[in-house]
């Protein structure tokens, strides 16, 4: 039983840590708030509440202002994320394209649907509105890399390509 408050505490200082030297290296401003969230998100593939507060102490913002940028821009979210996100555009063109049957053949490779992880926490999988490469639709973003012109038959070498590789 003490372990686990224990282990709850020492995740708790190791996010704090985090936190406070990604603002040491983007500043203590306003306008490193975009910058630590993004690098928070890469570095745990989380935003937690207890991060938005801490980053709300530590940058002088409310809570609710940090909740309100994480939240508002899709690629943040808050919650708990994989090591890598596969993101399948849903315009109309990528839509016309394929986009929905790329969508299937990702969640039955993976064996999630959309918006879920897989068990391993290994991949997310998403819709993304926009990743802005209609000229070779359909396409997606694995990472941050931009993947177009996709085929069913590509889809399998992605999720073993992210699946290889490291964070």
């Amino acid at each position: 039983m003490l372990n686990v408050p224990v282990a709850l505490a020492t995740e708790q200082s190791d996010l704090i840590d985090n936190i406070d030297a990604l603002i040491e290296e983007h500043g203590g401003g306003r306008d490193a708030l975009i910058p630590v969230l993004q690098d928070l998100r890469k570095k745990r593939h989380d935003i937690s509440d207890l991060a938005m507060q801490v980053i709300a102490d530590r940058l002088g913002l409310s809570p609710v202002e940090v909740q309100g940028v994480a939240t508002f821009y899709s690629f943040l979210q808050v919650g708990e994320t994989g090591q890598h996100t596969i993101r399948v555009c849903r315009t109309l063109s990528c839509s016309f394209a394929g986009a929905t049957s790329i969508a299937k053949k990702l969640e039955a490779e993976l064996g999630i649907s959309m918006g879920e992880t897989t068990a391993d926490g290994q991949v997310t999988l998403e819709w993304a509105n926009c990743i802005g490469m209609c000229d070779q639709a359909p396409a997606l973003l694995a990472d941050q890399a931009a993947v177009g012109s996709l085929t069913a038959a590509r889809v399998g070498e992605i999720v073993a390509n992210l699946k290889a590789s490291k964070a």
